[in-house]
């Protein structure tokens, strides 16, 4: 059963792995190299402290190979040690973000993502107020290097403005803090790229879906999720019928 000490555990894992990253950062390495070490040590250092706290759980993380025993256990964590790795090789990039999340008996209960160019972690153990809303068109996050033709018709639609961002977690991010108003992805992602971050949206009041409005599940045999949609709660209706207009 999910305790005080699992939202805890979330939080700490992820800002010790965060001060990690920034510790390899700050290294002299750089390129493929930096990439490398980065993921490799945040993901060690992730799954050292998860044995140590709840040595019985399972593990999905994006560094390790998939154990289908995760399957039949109650409880799984499912983390990604370095959201954002190009914008991590980047200096002075801050869009970039460590997540980890846990999923009992097929629900997302937890979660925390840290943030640790930002200095500071968002987590469902001390959930954000839900963001106000603002005066100005809707801001919709977009992928600053590859962003999709779906994000531009959505804008369209919404007569929204496109904020360019690094990593999932820094884009849902964005929404918690009120930077941003939607981020809706369509390109497919895998569980641990929003898990963490989905956890602390909906802890915080904001919507969060598939694209056609259907629950987002975890913990599946396949990770891959085709799509997702966090926004703040009273644009939702609204996101989801352009959303439906567009075919998603």
């Amino acid at each position: 059963m999910t305790g005080v000490d699992d939202h805890a555990t979330a939080a700490a894992v992820a800002t010790e792995a965060g001060r990690l990253l920034l510790e390899v950062r700050a290294s002299g390495l750089a390129g493929a190299e930096l990439k490398a070490a980065g993921d490799a040590r945040s993901n060690e250092l992730i799954l050292a402290r998860l044995a140590e706290a709840h040595p019985d759980d399972a593990v999905l993380s994006e560094e390790s190979a998939d154990d289908p025993a995760r399957l039949s256990g109650p409880r799984t964590w499912i983390v990604d040690p370095l959201d954002g790795t190009r914008e991590f090789s980047e200096e002075g990039r801050a869009d970039w973000a460590v997540h980890v999340a846990l999923v009992e008996d097929g629900e997302l209960v937890a979660g925390a993502v840290a943030l640790p160019a930002q200095g500071r972690t968002l987590s469902t153990a001390e959930p954000p107020p839900p963001p106000a809303a603002h005066d100005g068109p809707i801001r919709l996050l977009v992928s600053r290097t590859r962003p999709s033709e779906h994000a531009a018709a959505l804008a369209a639609a919404l007569g929204a403005a496109l904020v360019p961002m690094g990593s999932a977690g820094a884009k849902v991010a964005a929404v918690v803090t009120g930077q941003a108003d939607v981020y809706a992805h369509s390109g497919g992602q895998y569980e641990w790229d929003s898990a963490a971050p989905v956890a602390v949206a909906r802890a915080a009041g904001l919507h969060a879906s598939r694209l056609d409005g259907s629950p987002l599940e975890y913990n599946r045999p396949d990770p891959w999720l085709p799509d997702l949609v966090v926004c703040r709660a009273d644009l939702a209706e609204r996101v989801l019928e352009a959303l439906r207009s567009l075919g998603a």
